[in-house]
């Protein structure tokens, strides 16, 4: 996968690509000639005290220098440049694939994980292509050439190099293979973190609320243990690394001292030699080196691509239509024929069999007990979900067949669970209509009984709104989000208990004021309270995901025992 990953996404830059190759072969072969320049100098200069050859030779050994200097900074410079756009192409791919899942997919995965993978796993693969432009392309040149020119300087030391290479080598290898299993956990640890962490803030008010803290905080303690400890283990591995590193270089420069000194005296080496050769093989061990931080970084950001592979090789079980229909003539009509729907590995389905059909200008309640599947049927309507079994038909149309933005044009949806992004009041509004007018946001309001409590705000319309909207009280949250909704005039509004937060006064002031802004659309409404549905135009009793009463008030009341156990459980606690 991380091939994969890197083949396609670096495809655009293949020009920056080959000049950074280009330049780093260039200030590597640089880099090898300096030895035996100085080797030249020692032999032929200052043996023989010639000042005139060592300025010349040194001359060309400062040009020389410079333009390895030159080209090891542009190097760098357009290989960090490739790098991050690398990182940033990843990114947007990732963000784009996870807005086109739907629920079931972003169920699947997690929101803790899905922020992991599009930060610190795609980070891990960014800093592969960072090092390996900064480092890698270099290292296999210096290694290779660094060995032909020991060679050329004296071929009866090479056994040294024969020796030095594969001991670094293995014993790198063997403590890289011991980190690679540590690496895959790390990734899974730290999205447990993620997870608590996130779960901890955003349910900071239950917490105190219950007093659980000390509970939160052992947990929170607990999977930030997992991680560091898996990260100690790999820690203690990698910090071998370097002792061993030197340990081998240091050892190999004594024999090449202590053997070359002995072909000195025999006369079969000149110092210089000895000098240029101990610098090769200090250069070859440095590329060994160089790729050994490549054979570190290579396993994790492999278990990183493999996490970015996974959500971009899933497809949304959503799909839009290869030519959607964007135009129809009949507005907000709609029907619910035998639908079902079953949750990915579920043993039962949570609906089953579900008809019904909802006109212009009426108003539909669906009502019954926590977990009939009263969210799951509304959310099938603007394909949040895709029914497993019948059809959703809006105006006619299966839902399947819609282009997608043609479809939720129709609808405003209130979820019920409100929420709001940080930004202002103004900026929330025009999430239903990117070009509202204040007007047209003022009369939202007006309608949502929202108008009084955001002119008592410092700013009115540009007051500020945290993320989630938690500087505003649930009730001021649910007004705004259905305001939000008003704002667009769409052509089926669906409030999925989206009055819960409300006071009777104001929930009975706010339903009269849609009377007439929602008279010519289709209305679905999902319910707890029976005395906010008892004046709709037909009321869909859901039991265990089945239909088991679809009539008026007074009809349900007559013929739908469900439906009377509610009512009844309702009195009984009014009463009460």
């Amino acid at each position: 996968m991380l091939v994969r990953l890197l083949r396609f996404h670096l495809r655009p830059y293949r020009r920056w690509i080959w000049l950074v190759v280009a330049l780093q072969a260039v200030g590597t072969i640089a880099a090898l000639a300096l030895p035996s320049l100085n080797a030249d100098i020692i032999d032929n200069g200052v043996v023989t005290g010639d000042t005139g050859y060592i300025l010349r030779i040194g001359a060309v050994m400062l040009a020389v220098s410079i333009v390895q200097i030159a080209c090891t900074i542009t190097a760098v410079f357009f290989g960090a440049r490739t790098a991050m756009a690398f990182g940033r192409d990843v990114r947007a791919r990732l963000f784009h694939t996870v807005g086109s899942f739907s629920a079931r997919e972003v169920g699947r995965f997690g929101a803790p994980s899905l922020i992991t993978r599009n930060t610190n796993d795609v980070q891990q693969v960014q800093m592969l292509v960072l090092m390996t432009f900064t480092m890698m392309i270099g290292a296999p040149i210096m290694m290779v050439g660094g060995v032909f020119m020991a060679l050329r300087e004296d071929v009866g030391l090479s056994w040294l190099v024969a020796v030095a290479v594969p001991v670094l080598a293995a014993s790198i290898g063997f403590i890289v293979s011991r980190m690679i299993p540590g690496f895959r956990l790390m990734q899974t640890r730290l999205d447990m973190v993620n997870q608590v962490l996130r779960e901890q803030i955003m349910g900071i008010r239950v917490i105190r609320a219950f007093v659980r803290e000390p509970y939160e905080t052992d947990r929170f303690a607990g999977a930030n243990t997992d991680l560091t400890d898996v990260a100690i283990t790999v820690g203690r591995w990698m910090s071998a690394i370097f002792p061993v590193i030197m340990l081998v270089l240091n050892a190999s420069s004594v024999a090449v001292l202590w053997f070359g000194g002995i072909r000195i005296d025999e006369g079969a080496m000149q110092i210089g030699a000895l000098t240029a050769f101990l610098t090769y093989l200090i250069q070859i061990l440095m590329a060994v080196m160089m790729s050994t931080f490549m054979v570190v970084m290579w396993p994790r950001a492999a278990v990183s691509a493999d996490r970015i592979g996974e959500v971009l090789d899933t497809a949304s079980s959503v799909v839009p239509p290869k030519d959607g229909i964007t135009d129809v003539a009949v507005a907000g009509e709609l029907d619910l024929v035998h639908v079902g729907f079953t949750y990915a590995g579920a043993a039962a389905p949570v609906l089953c069999n579900v008809s019904f059909s909802a006109r212009p200008g009426t108003t539909t309640a669906i009502i019954g007990s926590t977990g009939a599947g009263k969210t799951t049927l509304l959310n099938l309507i603007p394909r949040l979900f895709d029914a497993t079994e019948g059809v959703v038909s809006v105006d006619g149309v299966g839902v399947r067949d819609y282009e997608p933005e043609t479809l939720w044009s129709k609808i405003g949806l209130v979820p019920q669970k409100a929420y709001l992004f940080s930004g202002t009041v103004a900026s929330n509004l025009r999430y239903g209509k990117s070009d509202a007018t204040e007007e047209e946001m003022w009369e939202a309001l007006e309608i949502a009984q929202a108008a009084d409590f955001v002119r008592a705000m410092p700013d009115g319309l540009d007051s500020p709104i945290a993320q989630g909207g938690t500087n505003v009280s649930g009730g001021q949250r649910q007004r705004l989000a259905i305001a939000r909704a008003l704002i667009r005039r769409p052509e089926i509004y669906l409030f999925d208990d989206s009055f819960s937060a409300l006071d009777v006064a104001t929930d009975a002031r706010l339903r009269r004021a849609l009377e007439p802004v929602t008279a010519d659309a289709t209305v679905i409404i999902v319910a707890q309270r029976v005395f906010t549905i008892t004046d709709a135009d037909q009321i869909v009793v859901l039991e265990d995901g089945e239909v088991v009463g679809l009539g008026t008030h007074d009809e349900l009341l007559a013929s739908c025992p469900t439906y009377v156990e509610i009512v009844e459980s309702q009195l009984k606690a009014d009463v009460a």
